[in-house]
């Protein structure tokens, strides 16, 4: 496929931002960051991949003491909001724009990996298995059912991270509304069985979403918000009973709000909710729908040439391959990625995959 052919390099309004292509970085936890301060090597790592229409940053929490992974970045406190500078200056000297993807682990935060703090959850229901701890894998522990005063206070945690997140010079913050963590959980039956507003029909577990959406588009702008959402991923012991209902549910009641995008992963990790939601949030969705999931570039152009989307997220693609712009202009050989570095220390997989020419 030449490049006049492939759909990816047409320049796209996404929300206040006009992208030069439709690639996109999603977020990938790198656990680069000790002690949950974002630092001057993963500016490196982020720059390098400017080219990038656009780069969403890791997950990243909106306040302290609920960290899943140990070494993840925090936007609760000055010396954060700092440390993100450097990552914000990095990629816009180098001409890219990049949004930060703003979290609450919920029921997934450890509590040896949060000094003790118990997690928190819609229900009092665990993620089956283990997980990483200082203390090697250990069970999940059972949350604490939120209290309604709690949410309020999480939606406000949620604010709070969008003003950091403008402080710290980002063009925007996508809510991480997936993959197990605390909106999703509120989102599908699997994980909420609250029997207040916050449960039971699809406005209810849609409600603390809603909530959160309003009060991070009153501090960055509606056009600088996007919003994750794995309608099928059963990661972390999620599931919701109709997943395509749901699925068209939200992103009708997303219509409202106006936001950049809604960025939607198309598949089960593991499989087992098999279901084609991308038609049904298409037909749905009146916004930018942004998609994700395993498209290689050839199946993600022809995505976006059928108006099926209107751009696409690729992951270990551009983690490996800090110029995956041009090495798909050129019809260049891909990096490899090497999972065995996704989530260690330092600079060996992580800012040290070469170029096609070295910068």
């Amino acid at each position: 496929m030449s490049t006049t052919d492939n759909m990816l390099f047409n320049p796209v309004q996404l929300g206040d931002l006009k992208l030069p292509n439709r690639f996109i970085m999603a977020p990938l936890t790198r656990t680069r960051a000790p002690n949950h301060l974002p630092n001057a090597l993963m500016a490196e790592y982020y720059s390098q991949r400017a080219s990038t229409g656009l780069l969403i940053a890791e997950c990243t929490m909106v306040t302290e003491n609920t960290s899943a992974f140990g070494d993840d970045p925090g936007i609760y406190s000055q010396e954060q909001i700092d440390g993100w500078k450097l990552t914000t200056e990095a990629v816009h000297k180098a001409d890219g724009r990049i949004f930060l993807q703003i979290w609450h682990a919920g029921r997934a935060a450890h509590p040896l990996l949060n000094g003790g703090k118990e997690a928190v959850a819609p229900s009092a229901i665990a993620i089956e298995g283990e997980t990483h701890t200082p203390e090697g894998k250990k069970p999940y522990t059972v949350p604490r059912a939120l209290t309604v005063s709690e949410i309020k206070a999480i939606v406000g945690d949620f604010r709070q991270a969008a003003m950091n997140a403008k402080e710290a010079g980002f063009d925007g913050v996508e809510i991480h509304g997936a993959n197990g963590y605390l909106i999703d959980q509120f989102l599908r039956d699997s994980a909420n069985q609250r029997t207040d507003e916050y449960g039971g029909s699809f406005e209810n577990r849609a409600r603390f979403l809603s909530e959160v959406i309003e009060a991070v588009t009153e501090v960055m702008g509606s056009g600088r918000v996007g919003l994750r959402l794995s309608p099928l991923n059963s990661f972390q012991s999620m599931k919701d009973s109709d997943p395509l209902a749901w699925t068209r549910f939200l992103a009708e009641q997303l219509n409202r709000f106006d936001l950049a995008y809604l960025h939607l992963m198309r598949a089960d990790f593991f499989g087992l909710q098999q279901a084609d939601v991308v038609p049904v949030a298409r037909e749905a969705y009146q916004g930018h729908l942004m998609v994700n999931m395993g498209y290689s570039p050839e199946e993600a152009s022809q995505v976006i040439a059928d108006k099926k989307a209107d751009s696409v997220a690729f992951g270990t693609g551009i983690l490996a391959n800090p110029d995956f712009v041009e090495r798909v202009k050129q019809g260049a050989e891909f990096n490899t990625p090497n999972p065995d570095t996704f989530y260690t220390p330092g600079s060996v997989g992580y800012t040290d995959y070469p170029f096609l020419t070295q910068p």
